[in-house]
């Protein structure tokens, strides 16, 4: 899951610009969003957030404004970064995305972009939250599951290394079959509920784009850590790293294909994890 990579609603400027508007504020107001919208093209985004704050200023109805503006704050901030500054500015993107939702409650982009600032700010339940908000909008969008199970893998590979490590071990990614019970009931405890639920919005996701190699591929990881949680049933552990080796198997299969899609270009559009073509 990357950060916002691209600003996608600047797609419909053009339109917005034909909408009539009389008065010296909102002619103001629209040059400013014009202002910024090729300060961002420059990738000048402090000067693009100061001209759309302006815009929002001018003319507080401006179509799109708000979202520019908070699209803009947002693509200034560094994922994983903790500094305060890095930390305001994803506040301020959230803070703008919910203003644009205040009026359009089932905005996709500001949805996204608030799951987006969640998880770039290390704050994952919440930006599992905004990916289901944006599930129950869009049921079918692949890559709002496929986010979900990410985070849930990622949640889960933390808390079994760091088990692992508290009784001296590393991680063997075969299921740990020589840990002690303790160490895996302690284990099942902290991830059950994660595998679960990432293996069903994994699935989910491949359900919604059969394709979807970089789920697959997360699969295969998900079912390495569910053999943790076997416990001395060395069959059932066997059995989850043949299900890992079977999806890994098909994450290369099915990327090969795609890739050769791509390049043949007569395949359609093969998408990343936050819908931009690759």
């Amino acid at each position: 899951m990357n950060r916002l990579a691209r600003l996608p609603v600047l797609s419909a400027l053009t339109l917005s610009l034909l909408i009539p508007m009389t008065g010296c504020r909102p002619l103001e107001a629209r040059d400013q969003l014009n202002k910024g919208v090729r300060a961002y093209k420059n990738q000048k985004f402090e000067d693009a957030i100061n001209h759309f704050q302006q815009a929002v200023n001018l003319d507080p109805s401006l179509p799109m404004a708000r979202l520019y503006l908070a699209t803009a704050y947002a693509q200034q901030v560094v994922p994983g970064a903790d500094t305060p500054d890095n930390l305001k500015n994803a506040q301020m993107a959230i803070a703008g995305f919910q203003e644009v939702l205040a009026k359009e409650p089932k905005d996709l982009s500001s949805l996204k972009g608030i799951a987006v600032m969640y998880y770039n700010t290390n704050q994952y339940d919440k930006a599992k939250e905004w990916h289901k908000k944006v599930l129950e909008v869009d049921p079918k969008d692949a890559e709002a599951a496929y986010s979900i199970g990410q985070i849930d893998w990622a949640q889960a590979n933390r808390n079994a290394v760091s088990d692992l490590k508290a009784a001296g071990m590393q991680d063997t990614s075969d299921g740990n079959p020589k840990a002690p019970k303790a160490v895996c009931q302690k284990i099942t405890q902290d991830n059950s509920g994660l595998i679960a639920e990432g293996l069903q919005y994994l699935d989910q996701s491949i359900q919604i784009r059969p394709n979807y190699d970089d789920a697959m591929a997360y699969i295969n990881l998900m079912y390495r850590r569910k053999a943790d949680l076997e416990c001395g049933n060395d069959a059932a552990r066997k059995a989850d790293l043949a299900q890992a080796d079977d999806w890994r198997e098909r994450a290369m299969g099915t990327r090969k294909t795609n890739e050769e899609k791509k390049n043949q270009g007569g395949g359609g559009i093969v998408m990343d994890a936050d819908g931009n073509t690759k």
